[in-house]
């Protein structure tokens, strides 16, 4: 996607990042005077919003003064959407991923620990009900880069995984399946509790060029690198047989999105993330701004948003921008949904271009 001229962002996103310091769009006509800014834990932004305090300096968007600065963090994005929807309203979409999340977990799981073979093996590699191969894609790639023919149950698995998350999205397997989101999404929520403002994420560029470095190496090597450090096999291996290893690199993965890099593993730096982005680039399903009219400028979105910066565009872009967010940056996680107190945000498919 290509990147909109610094006069531009001004009128995309309430998020705009001018002289170095964070700007907020006015929403003072609708929100209270005490209004929720986001901390930079759910933000991952360059240039965080306003700190408590600053309440003297005011937005400039599209040259008109905007409210004052934000006084306080948000540490309940969703609280506006259980006043006006609900709780389960508010949160249909995180529960029902945790759902999924937990089942599978839990399938995986049954097999060693109560000898219940639902589904052998790993998220890596499967055989659900001794019938049906699953195999991920980016362990196939690496057992071809090391010069090992897989077998045909190997490659029909990979084949079945690649047409399902090109259909629904790539990384939706990164939101509603693997169990290590739970891990950075905890990391997040305690950023956003504790007002943890430490650290800065590296370029997304990054995982593209992990990805091409653990195939090299599985070239040079023979050896499928990548499953020894992987943290979604790590954690299978440290619930079932424990371990410091296993369970350190969980723990590693957790204290880095923590301190280090804020929602910095699954969008930076994992390269499971990015061929799952890679596979999912021209998926169908996809989550679109379609009643942006509605929007009220509370930035709850960007708040909850694994990837905020895929926001701006569709919901305040210029006249003619599509509401769809196309980008395959996008988890299709739903939270966008979940926490909009407007129902700005909706699930639907790429070709729909529909914007009320």
């Amino acid at each position: 996607m290509s990147q909109a001229p610094t006069s531009t962002l001004a009128s995309l996103s309430p998020l705009h990042p001018q002289g170095g310091e964070g700007r907020v769009r006015g929403a003072a006509a609708q929100r209270p005077s005490n209004s929720l800014a986001l901390s930079d834990a759910a933000h991952p932004h360059p240039n965080p919003l306003p700190q408590a305090g600053e309440g003297a300096k005011q937005a400039q968007v599209g040259g008109k003064s905007a409210s004052p600065a934000i006084k306080s963090k948000v540490t309940s994005p969703s609280a506006e959407a259980i006043r006006e929807k609900g709780w389960w309203k508010a949160h249909q979409w995180l529960v029902l991923r945790r759902a999924s999340q937990l089942s599978i977990l839990a399938l995986f799981l049954l097999g060693p620990l109560a000898g219940v073979w639902v589904v052998k093996g790993n998220l890596s590699s499967s055989l659900t009900l001794n019938t049906l191969p699953l195999t991920d894609p980016f362990l196939l790639a690496q057992v071809i880069a090391a010069r090992h023919w897989p077998e045909t149950a190997a490659l029909l698995g990979g084949s079945i995984v690649i047409a399902f998350y090109a259909l629904i999205g790539g990384r939706v397997f990164c939101s509603w399946v693997c169990p290590v989101n739970m891990v950075t999404d905890g990391a997040s929520w305690l950023r956003r509790r504790f007002n943890i403002t430490t650290g800065r994420a590296p370029k997304r560029e990054l995982r593209f060029w992990i990805l091409g470095a653990v195939l090299l190496m599985s070239a040079a090597t023979g050896m499928v690198v990548w499953e020894a450090v992987n943290p979604v096999s790590l954690m299978h291996r440290a619930l079932i047989f424990g371990g410091v290893v296993a369970w350190g690199g969980v723990a590693a993965v957790f204290l880095f999105d923590l301190l280090i890099a804020p929602r910095g593993w699954c969008g930076h730096v994992c390269p499971m993330g990015a061929a799952y982005h890679l596979i999912g680039s021209k998926s169908l399903l996809r989550v679109s701004a379609q009643h942006s009219s509605q929007c009220n400028d509370c930035a709850d979105c960007y708040a909850v948003c694994p990837e905020p910066h895929i926001i701006p565009i569709p919901l305040k872009g210029k006249a003619g921008a599509l509401p769809v967010i196309a980008t395959a940056d996008c988890t299709n996680c739903g939270r966008c949904i979940d926490v909009c107190s407007k129902d700005v945000f909706v699930f639907t498919h790429r070709f729909d271009t529909r914007r009320n």
